[in-house]
This record gives C-alpha cells, sequence and structure tokens, in this order.
C-alpha cells in the first residue's frame, strides 16, 4: 500500500484508467459468451445469433467517430464513466425474464453494449497519450501493450466467467450480477479520475471527426481488414463449429476460446519483448511482413479444413499460431495509432482509427453467420485470408521511415 502511495500521479491516473478498462472488459467477454451460448442453446441459427451483435458493432463504428470528438470536448474521464454507466443500462436489460428477450429487444441491449464498449476503449487507449511524456516512445508502446495485452487477457476471462455465470446463475441472474459489480467500479471511477485528462486546449469542430492525416488513413484501413478477417471466423462460426462438428458442450467451448484469448492477449502484452524495435523500424515494412505470416497461417488452416486433413490437429494447432501472429499485429497497430495521434485532441485520432476497427469487426460478424451458415468455416477463413492480404497490401503504403523513435531505449515506466 505505500509503494502504490508513492507512485506519480499519472502512473495512479493510467492504473484507474486500465483498472476500469479490465472491469468493464470482463462483462464485455462474458456478455458475447453468454449471448452465443443460451442463444444457440435455444435454436437460433448462425446468421441468426450474428445479427444479435448487428447493432452492437454499428453503434460501434458510430461511436468511435462522435466518441473521439466528445472526448475531445469533455474530457476523456467523462467519455469513460459515461460508458460503464451504459454499460450497466444494457447488462440490466436483459436481465429481465426470458420472455423479454426477443431478437430486436436484444439488439437494442447489444446496440447500447456496443456503445459503452467502445466509449470505454477510445478513452482508455487515448489516455495513454496524455500520460506519457512526449518523447518516450518506448514507455508508450510498453503502456499500449500492456493495457492491450492485458485487455484481451481478460476478455478470455470474460468468455470463461460467461460459461461459468450461465451455468451457476442462469442467464437473467449472470447479467444483474456483471451490472452489480460494474456499479462499485463506475462509482469508484467517478470520484478518482482526472477532470480535465485528455480535453483538448481549442475545441474541435464537429467536422474534424474525420481524419485528415494519410498515414492515419492508411493505418485504419488495413486496420479495418485486420479485425473484419479475425471476426469473420472466430466471433460466430468457430464457437458453433466446435459445438456442432466437435461436438464440445457449452462449458468446453466457453473454456477453450478463453484460454485462446488469454494466451492471445499474454502474448500482445510482452510483444515489445519479442521484437526488436528501434530507430530504424519502419511502420509499413514491419505491418506488411507480420499481416504476410498471418495471411499464410490463415491459407494452411482454410486448406486443411476443405481437404479433411486431420481437421481437429489442424485447426487448433493453426489456431494457437494464428492467435500469436494475430497479437503481434494487433499490438504493432495500436501502438501506431497512439504514436502517430496528434497529442492535442488525441481522441479524434483514436476515435477514428478505432471506427475503421469497428467497422471490420461488423463486416467480419455478419459475414461469420452467413458465410459459415452456407458454405461453412473453410469459406470464413478463405475470406479471412483475402482480408489479411488486402490488410498486408494497404499497409505498404505506410511510412517508411520512423519518425516518431519507436523505442529509444526508453526503459521506464
Amino acid at each position: 500500500m505505500k509503494r502504490l502511495a508513492n507512485l506519480s500521479a499519472d502512473i495512479k491516473q493510467y492504473l484507474i484508467v486500465t483498472g476500469n478498462y479490465w472491469a468493464f472488459t470482463l462483462t464485455d467477454g462474458a456478455l458475447r459468451m453468454l449471448v452465443v451460448l443460451h442463444f444457440h442453446a435455444l435454436g437460433y441459427s448462425p446468421l441468426s445469433i450474428a445479427m444479435l451483435f448487428l447493432f452492437y458493432e454499428i453503434f460501434g463504428v458510430i461511436t468511435n467517430l462522435v466518441g473521439g470528438y466528445l472526448g475531445a470536448r469533455l474530457g476523456l474521464n467523462k467519455t469513460m464513466n459515461i460508458g460503464l454507466a451504459i454499460q450497466i443500462i444494457a447488462l440490466l436489460m436483459l436481465a429481465v425474464p426470458a420472455e423479454w428477450l426477443t431478437v430486436v429487444y436484444v439488439m437494442i441491449a447489444q446496440a447500447l453494449s456496443g456503445i459503452a464498449k467502445d466509449l470505454n476503449k477510445m478513452s482508455a487507449k487515448s489516455s495513454i497519450k496524455m500520460l506519457v511524456a512526449a518523447g518516450q516512445e518506448g514507455t508508450l508502446f510498453k503502456w499500449v501493450a500492456i493495457l492491450t495485452g492485458s485487455k484481451n487477457a481478460l476478455k478470455g476471462v470474460g468468455f470463461f466467467l460467461g460459461g461459468l455465470l450461465l451455468t451457476l446463475l442462469s442467464f437473467k441472474g449472470a447479467m444483474a450480477a456483471m451490472a452489480g459489480a460494474l456499479v462499485i467500479v463506475w462509482g469508484y471511477s467517478l470520484y478518482a479520475l482526472k477532470n480535465d485528462l485528455g480535453k483538448a486546449k481549442q475545441k474541435p469542430k464537429f467536422k474534424q471527426i474525420l481524419s485528415k492525416s494519410r498515414a492515419i488513413n492508411i493505418l485504419s484501413a488495413a486496420r479495418m481488414f485486420l479485425f473484419g478477417a479475425r471476426d469473420v471466423w472466430f466471433v460466430v462460426a468457430l464457437p458453433v463449429f466446435l459445438s456442432q462438428v466437435f461436438n464440445w458442450d457449452h462449458w468446453t467451448v466457453g473454456g477453450f476460446l478463453a484460454l485462446w484469448v488469454i494466451g492471445y492477449g499474454i502474448v500482445q502484452s510482452v510483444v515489445p519483448k519479442l521484437i526488436n524495435f528501434n530507430q530504424s523500424l519502419s511502420p509499413a515494412n514491419e505491418a506488411t511482413k507480420w499481416a504476410t505470416l498471418l495471411a499464410t497461417v490463415t491459407l494452411f488452416i482454410a486448406l486443411a479444413l476443405y481437404f479433411q486433413w486431420a481437421i481437429h490437429i489442424s485447426l487448433i494447432a493453426g489456431l494457437m499460431i494464428f492467435g500469436v501472429l494475430f497479437a503481434i499485429n494487433s499490438s504493432l497497430h495500436s501502438y501506431l495509432i497512439v504514436s502517430m495521434a496528434d497529442a492535442d485532441g488525441v481522441s479524434l485520432d483514436v476515435g477514428f482509427y478505432y471506427m475503421a476497427n469497428a467497422l471490420g469487426r461488423l463486416i467480419g460478424t455478419v459475414l461469420s453467420g452467413w458465410v459459415y451458415q452456407a458454405y461453412g468455416l473453410a469459406a470464413c477463413l478463405s475470406i479471412s485470408c483475402a482480408f489479411i492480404v488486402s490488410a498486408a497490401v494497404i499497409s505498404i503504403n505506410l511510412p517508411r521511415a520512423n519518425h516518431n523513435g519507436l523505442a529509444r531505449g526508453d526503459n521506464s515506466l
């Protein structure tokens, strides 16, 4: 406790932001798994389950655009706390009798959850730029990697938590329990976060929500295809495939995907130790190289499923390698957007970038249900490979030189 009291004000704020993000992520991961497993058990088709997430993703696109603007005008503490409050409302909406849970009703609740998630994520990622001194790119990369990786590891824990809560408390009980826990986090956040965090010195105009930076536009386009490539087979197709073809029960599916996401998050956190980032690093070369490796692995998994090459081993092993490579790609992208963003009104650039991220997830989610239902998992993976190749080609146009000094030997934290 004494060591915590002696920490600098910036690190204390970073810990509060990270704690908020962690708590929110647990409920977000659990909610996703609860919805997939609960409605699959009720007999919903893969496409119908995908449609339940449609508003979640659509409103994520809108929220990142508008949320970045609001964060620059109001401060990131307010947008983060608004996100927590909206998630509480969404969870309480789902803590109702089963007969209320129509497709339209669940889609509306998921829309609120999508708004909440992207307000929270945009606020957390943007705030790091404000808490790291200018020029300390090594520290910036580490903090972004820790926040992003730990978030995804906890999202995996959330998947596991969703399966556990569905077993122990029922769907309704799980929603009520998660809402109660978030109320406590929200109350502390209202008290502890600084009021001026992330507020732009000059109030941005609404028309500034669209990025004017060529590098950020290119990175955003690559991000859209990258995350569309993940979700086109991971969101709906993979859980349903594991249940239908491998005959895994809900607990096994939830536990396996939880472990995968936890491992994925751990890799994201340690990417700065896996790759020698230095002043000579080229964003274009690095992003293209890692996307190409990811596309190669995805193509192999698709071919293995299509030709029935030991599908249990091919899918599980391929999924492990895919997770490592995707984590490296994602961590690199997450650092680059925070580094490239304008420090004054950082949430505008970060919000635009995560709008592209949300658009990719939206496209991937819809395709995941439709393509799997019509053509199977191999087709989903083929589309995933095409998306990753698109991300690699787009990344060629990123800056060749590292003008930000990606890592300057700065090891302070």
